[in-house]
């Protein structure tokens, strides 16, 4: 076996910076040039080495054996010093006892109730649009899935003004995680605006969440959402012990963060293409048309809108929204005939892995009925937005849900067209999202076309 000094180093590496400028400049171009370069390939983030897996068998071994392939990295370190120990950073050690504990929140049987929830809230944004109005885009989808996760999580207690300043510090512990993944120490120490920003975001969640609990548990009422959920949640392998307050603030955490950016994301870039893409769009009028009526999608309304789930998932493919994510290795093991001691850091990329000629038929083309089950699937592996194994998403349903229940409304009401000359670029952070996407609203009228009579474009 090889061991690690002999994984490809890859080019343009700079003294002390390594891969810094690369990883800030363009890094999607970046990522997708390591395949060339083997399986496995070492990038340097300034001092420290990161092994970039980019072959999918491998991420999966990776991903399915969580105990050597542990939360940790640049990224998640970062994750952990924002949010905690939740389900989304903890280790290995802790994870299976939160997984326990959190599940019933996410039984299937909660899902039309939480449906319900997102429904209203996509109907107050949406309806409040006007014609001609242009909208900010990701700043939209980002006021429907905050106020649907919120909805979902305290039943509506919170505030509005309250609401709104969880909002903005979302915002800043997301593009900070990035940004102080990136940074040298001890850069991400100096009392620079930005990281001051970041730490006061920090200090405020975890405030809010912290006075929250102490509310609910005054309370004692069961208000059928997310926290009542994980209040009431007790372990039996555990002795029936539930959760302290602190892992509930912990998860609320966790669960605000994965089920707000990374599907607002998901949602904007889903416009952004299907504006760009009129004979999808077309298709996708007729389908809501003749499912929804011009009223607003629900839950009941799911299994009829196969195009719209398919355009949410293509999205999810040629947009990951989850770029680039880390792992600690824990113990000395081999993958992929190298030898990876115990400490090393090691990189995965659900957008490398989407975007793999070798993988995807014409994976630059947004495509879909790639979906439709009736085309030769991608193998297992190519496809993890949510990421697989024990580790996997624990909201994959809840964000889906989401996406569609929003996507068809939005589109069955409005059409939302790009402004001239404007050039959408994605904006990293811890989250693939577009920048600068305005779009100009137009209001739509039912066509009652049958989804049927609308023909496919030919292959």
């Amino acid at each position: 076996m090889k061991e690690l000094r002999s994984i490809p180093v890859a080019s343009s590496a700079l003294p002390v910076a390594g891969h810094l400028v690369p990883l800030i400049r363009d890094p999607l171009v970046f990522l997708n040039s390591l395949p060339v370069c083997g399986k496995l390939v070492r990038i340097r983030m300034g001092p420290l080495t990161v092994v970039v897996i980019c072959d999918p068998e491998l991420t999966r071994q990776a991903l399915l054996d969580d105990r050597v392939f542990d939360k940790g990295g640049p990224l998640f370190d970062r994750v952990r010093e924002a949010i905690g120990d939740g389900l989304t950073s903890c280790p290995h050690s802790s994870h299976r006892r939160l997984r326990r504990l959190a599940q019933p929140a996410f039984h299937p049987g909660r899902l039309p109730g939480y449906a319900q929830a997102m429904t209203l809230c996509i109907d107050q944004v949406t309806g409040s649009w006007r014609e001609g109005q242009t909208i900010d885009v990701p700043a939209e989808t980002m006021t429907i899935t905050s106020k649907g996760t919120a909805a979902t999580l305290f039943s509506n207690t919170l505030p509005p003004a309250r609401l709104g300043q969880l909002l903005n510090d979302v915002t800043t512990i997301f593009d900070g995680f990035y940004q102080r993944m990136l940074l040298i120490p001890p850069l991400d120490r100096l009392p620079v605006p930005g990281n001051r920003a970041y730490l006061r975001a920090r200090a405020r969640l975890r405030d809010t969440c912290d006075q929250i609990i102490a509310q609910r548990r005054a309370d004692g009422a069961d208000h059928g959402d997310l926290l009542s959920a994980l209040i009431a949640a007790c372990d039996p392998e555990d002795g029936g012990r539930g959760m302290t307050d602190a892992e509930i603030s912990d998860a609320i955490l966790a669960f605000f963060l994965a089920g707000t950016e990374t599907t607002a994301s998901v949602l904007a870039w889903a416009l952004d293409l299907l504006a760009r893409h009129p004979e999808i769009e077309q298709r996708l009028h007729a389908e809501v048309d003749t499912v929804l009526g011009g009223a607003p999608a629900t839950h009941v309304d799911l299994p009829r809108l196969t195009l719209t789930a398919r355009i949410i998932t293509e999205t999810l493919r040629f947009s990951s929204p989850a770029w680039l994510l880390t792992r600690t290795v824990t113990v000395d093991t081999r993958l992929g005939g190298h030898l990876l001691p115990a400490g090393t850091s090691i990189a995965y990329s659900p957008y490398l892995i989407h975007h793999r000629p070798d993988l995807y038929d014409q994976p630059e083309t947004f495509d879909p009925d790639r979906w439709d089950g009736k085309r030769s699937q991608p193998p297992r592996p190519a496809f993890i937005p949510f990421g697989t194994g024990a580790r996997k998403c624990i909201g994959d349903t809840f964000a889906m849900t989401q996406a569609i229940l929003a996507l068809a409304t939005i589109t069955a009401r409005w059409r939302l067209q790009h402004l001239p000359r404007q050039q959408v670029r994605p904006a990293l952070g811890a989250v693939l999202r577009p920048r600068e996407l305005r779009m100009r609203a137009t209001p739509r009228t039912v066509t009652h076309t049958p989804a049927a009579e609308v023909p496919k474009p030919a292959p």
